[in-house]
């Protein structure tokens, strides 16, 4: 059935193009969130694991859980982050073993555990939900290392998992198309835009396709079609950027202009292009991302360019992280206060007391480490940011490539939105992977 899969594509992005338009009506959104959970189980089990079946459906998952919660297709709003944890589970046990194990991430799980100790919260507050809401994507990150810490992964079944990453976000794209009025009667200002991110957060919404850009560039530079067709990838790169874009927010589109950035540079160098090749391939970048970035601009009257300098809509400078820097200032003095951290998820509580009233939950998992483990978290974050170097220097530059991508996309994700999705713990563990030139290692 998998193969079936991959030898049609087009028919497959066609499809979700499709449940984007269907994801508009009433019925099919919970249809599609059962079977999208339900049938990988069945399919993983059924396999033995064989093809990496685990590593596909865990793929798609992650590039479809801002979609399914969009649409509200999920029974549960973490569900995203449950099939990732559970599909890979399952792959270990019913496939052939091949973890290298490591105890850096059972060590990194249990540590996380003990910042519980230290949770409190408000009467009316629920626990459990303050715990899953601050840890889920932290263990997601801790299954899917343990999964992926140097296992032998082919370039082909890397590709084919990027395919499967992708194929939700077509969905995600045209039912954004849909949901968005006309833009010329949107009142755009110098603020992240719920209209045209189809009702759901901007932030979500705009690391999602920044993932989108990310695996289209990828196809693109290796001229491996997606559609079968290099212009209609092309396309899609284009309307990817755009849709981007208009959400106004900048985080993810930063975070994947980086990435495209490291993985081309890296895949040129492994590729030895010439120097005048080189030139021509940014030439027609620079002009396009130009191209789109004047008629985006055009469209918003000029507020695309406020909200990239931090400039409200009469264009008054304000701050530039939207507040994320005070927080971060916040979270730093908790941390150099009490070294053992403050408890986890008790930091959002403590700021809705403070004078400064700073009432945001936290957007960068860096700040939230340190504020709520203490010196705990700051082991958890130096362990996470070196074992990935070590990997990454024993590579070759085809696999620099891929693991520089990942590795700050990650990085990059959490610093602006946190671990609210799946995907930046699901990256992380991708950028520990062995790249093999064979099918079977």
């Amino acid at each position: 059935m998998i193969q079936k899969i991959l030898d049609n594509k087009l028919l497959l992005i066609i499809i979700h193009i499709t449940f984007g338009f269907l994801g508009t009506f009433p019925l099919f959104p919970k249809i599609y969130g059962l079977l999208i959970i339900l049938l990988p189980i069945y399919l993983i089990s059924f396999s033995n694991n064989k093809k990496e079946e685990a590593f596909l459906f865990a793929s798609y998952i992650v590039g479809a859980e801002v979609f399914g919660r969009m649409i509200g297709g999920f029974y549960l709003y973490e569900m995203g982050k449950y099939a990732v944890i559970l599909y890979l589970v399952i792959g270990i046990f019913v496939g052939r073993f091949k973890q290298v194990f490591s105890v850096h991430y059972i060590f990194y799980i249990l540590l996380l555990l003990f910042g519980i100790i230290y949770t409190q919260v408000p009467v009316g507050e629920s626990l459990r939900t303050n715990i899953v809401f601050n840890l889920s994507g932290p263990i997601v990150l801790g299954v899917v290392s343990f999964y992926f810490y140097l296992r032998p992964i082919s370039k082909q079944q890397l590709m084919d998992a990027l395919f499967f990453m992708i194929l939700p976000l077509f969905s995600m794209i045209t039912y954004l198309y849909f949901r968005t009025p006309d833009v010329s009667e949107i009142v755009f200002g110098g603020v992240a835009n719920f209209t045209t991110s189809g009702g759901f957060g901007p932030n979500q919404v705009a690391t999602a396709i920044g993932l989108g850009m990310i695996i289209l560039t990828i196809f693109i530079l290796q001229k491996e079609k997606l559609t079968g067709f290099i212009f209609l990838d092309s396309l899609f790169l284009i309307y990817f950027t755009y849709r981007g874009l208009l959400t106004f927010s900048r985080g993810g589109i930063l975070t994947a202009a980086i990435c495209i950035f490291f993985f081309a540079f890296f895949y040129i160098v492994f590729k030895r292009i010439s120097i005048g090749v080189f030139f021509k391939y940014i030439s027609i970048a620079i002009f396009f991302m130009f191209a789109i970035w004047l008629y985006t601009s055009n469209i918003t009257n000029g507020m695309l360019d406020n909200r990239y300098v931090g400039q409200n809509a009469i264009g008054v400078q304000k701050d530039i992280t939207s507040g994320r820097l005070d927080i971060l200032q916040i979270q730093f003095d908790n941390f150099l206060n009490n070294p053992l951290g403050i408890g986890v998820g008790n930091g959002k509580y403590l700021r809705l007391e403070s004078l400064k009233e700073v009432t945001g939950a936290s957007h960068n998992e860096i700040g939230r480490l340190l504020e709520e483990h203490g010196y705990i978290g700051l082991v958890i974050l130096i362990m996470l940011i070196s074992i990935p170097l070590f990997n990454f220097l024993n590579s070759n530059y085809y696999q620099k490539a891929f693991i520089i991508c990942f590795y700050l996309l990650w990085l990059l994700t959490i610093s602006h939105s946190a671990m609210r999705i799946a995907l930046p713990g699901f990256i992380y563990g991708l950028s520990l992977i062995r790249i093999t030139d064979n099918e079977e290692d």
